[in-house]
């Protein structure tokens, strides 16, 4: 059965080695490790408000680190839901809402608040969200808790001290889709927010999740075709998006290429987009780069957040 045609000219086998990412470094555990030991050092060096709840589902809790240039904010500790950050008015700081990837079925707040500094460094406030993940939560179900935490946020913007109309939604591997979703009107879970993102920020994404359900991922996603397709953002986009940049690293599986090159010109009539191929970052230190000025990818976020930066 291994020679048998599954997609695309692959068979099992191979599908399932594009859709490792990890096939392409020398060690994933390295990664998880750092992400860990980063976002704990974040968490330390900078004032948060930790375990807000955002939705009923118990994973439904984000960690939100208030804007620096507007006030220093009061932390809490983990599982609280009270304090405000201080800066509500005209100087209120854009928000990053940051969703992390795992492939659907790993990872949390607690190893992803390591893109936060540089982006509190530049200006921003930084919110980073968990969500429930699968065998136990569906496909339908994580899309539905990223858009509530998006309307969550908004909903307390004035009281975490942000501006609601800058809040822009950025989201690695699993969490591009999950963001992706979000961007699309008329949702099966969770309320609409897709007029309310002022821009989006899409790393590493699947984004047509066919060649997905083939693969050894839907042993714990169960996406039947018709789920695959309703879950495939590729072909859901609307005609009109807000500003999008769209980034994958250089060193990438040829499926993860492939889907970024199709997002992207799926994207082009209908947004601004911003490509970035950068080309010494891989699927997973990629996202290392968020908010610093001088690498192409931060230089395009702050951009898009109008805090400096560059597109071109």
């Amino acid at each position: 059965m291994t020679g048998v045609v599954v997609y695309r000219g692959m068979n099992r086998a191979t599908l399932d080695r594009q859709y490792s990412p990890s096939s392409r470094v020398r060690s994933l555990p390295a990664y998880l490790d750092e992400y860990r030991r980063l976002s704990e050092a974040a968490r330390r060096d900078h004032p948060v408000l930790t375990g807000l709840a955002y939705g009923p589902h118990p994973a439904e809790t984000l960690d939100y680190f208030p804007g620096t240039r507007t006030g220093t904010g009061t932390g809490t500790g983990a599982g609280t839901d009270t304090g405000t950050a201080t800066g509500a008015g005209t100087g209120r700081p854009p928000l990053l809402v940051f969703v992390h990837g795992g492939n659907w079925q790993a990872l949390g707040r607690a190893e992803s608040a390591f893109p936060a500094p540089p982006l509190l460094t530049a200006g921003a406030a930084v919110a980073v969200v968990e969500y429930g993940l699968a065998p136990d939560v569906g496909l339908d179900t994580m899309a539905g808790m990223v858009r509530r935490s998006v309307d969550w946020l908004l909903q307390n913007a004035d009281r975490l001290g942000f501006a609601p109309d800058r809040l822009h939604l950025c989201g690695t591997s699993a969490g591009a889709h999950l963001a992706a979703m979000a961007l699309l009107p008329d949702p099966l879970d969770g309320p609409d927010v897709s007029g309310r993102i002022a821009g989006a920020v899409l790393l590493s994404g699947i984004y047509d999740l066919e060649p997905v359900r083939l693969s050894y991922v839907n042993e714990a996603l169960r996406l039947d075709e018709a789920a695959a397709l309703r879950n495939s953002p590729l072909h859901l986009l609307p005609a009109r998006l807000a500003e999008v940049v769209v980034a994958r690293g250089g060193n990438e599986t040829e499926e993860y290429v492939r889907q970024h090159e199709r997002m992207v010109a799926a994207l082009r009539p209908r947004a601004a987009v911003t490509e970035v191929v950068a080309d010494r970052r891989n699927h997973f230190d990629l996202p290392y780069d968020l908010g610093v000025g001088s690498s192409r990818l931060g230089s395009a976020v702050l951009a898009q957040m109008g805090l400096g930066g560059s597109t071109t």
